[in-house]
């Protein structure tokens, strides 16, 4: 049976101003859904992208070379799959995860997405980040054997334009100088980008390459892998 109708009218649950713009989350049948600025960001169909974006970059660590209790910075706490994932997971130490909306955050500390991430952020490897990401990377002192990205629908497809950024040489900069030495860099997107790989080599990062991962519907989603400089 669907788990929604298209008959169903999503229901708005909570509607806020936030840092970027208008953050929306509303329910459309079993599922939540989180819109930006109008954009459909996420919801909780499925999460086996989400999922693989996090053991992917594990995975890729492991090849390297391996590291005890490796620490992890996730890139956006969306519906929370990407951080429940890595918290059901023994084998990472601190598990950080940088978020710049406080209407997400809330969502998920006591509302509606609470049912999702409860665990997780009980974990005490765990901790949500208040910040813009960008901005962290760059000023944190903090460092991580792998930052798995997933703010955004992909490097060609931005929720706010200041995000481009992010997918620049000056923001692989700033991803590049949070990771330790064979640090992974993983990022989700909704299609493959043959100019992100480019940017991420003249980056100097290592090891490029994508991987295509198969959803319920529609065209595979797919995670950019690299291996940071130095």
């Amino acid at each position: 049976m669907p788990l929604t109708s298209s008959h169903d009218a999503p229901e708005v649950l909570d509607r806020r101003e936030g840092t970027h713009g208008e953050v929306v989350l509303r329910r459309h049948g079993a599922l939540l859904q989180i819109i930006a600025n109008g954009c459909f960001l996420m919801d909780t169909s499925d999460g086996r992208s989400e999922r693989r974006l996090v053991d992917a970059a594990a995975e890729a660590l492991t090849v390297s070379g391996g590291r005890p209790a490796p620490h992890l910075l996730i890139g956006g706490l969306g519906v929370g799959f990407s951080l429940a994932h890595a918290a059901a997971d023994p084998r990472w130490g601190r598990i950080a995860v940088v978020e710049r909306e406080r209407a997400v955050i809330d969502w998920h500390r006591d509302g509606p997405l609470a049912e999702l991430s409860t665990e997780a952020l009980a974990d005490p490897r765990a901790e949500v980040v208040e910040s813009d990401l960008v901005r962290y990377v760059n000023e944190t002192s903090d460092t991580y054997d792998a930052l798995c990205l997933d703010i955004d629908n992909g490097p060609g497809w931005t929720v706010t334009e200041d995000n481009d950024g992010l997918y620049a040489p000056a923001g692989l900069a700033g991803c590049a100088r949070v990771l330790r030495p064979g640090g992974v860099l993983a990022v989700w997107s909704a299609q493959p980008s043959p100019e992100f790989e480019e940017t991420l080599r003249n980056a100097g990062f290592q090891q490029v390459r994508t991987e295509e991962i198969p959803v319920a519907r529609g065209v595979p989603d797919v995670v950019h892998l690299a291996v940071g400089p130095g």
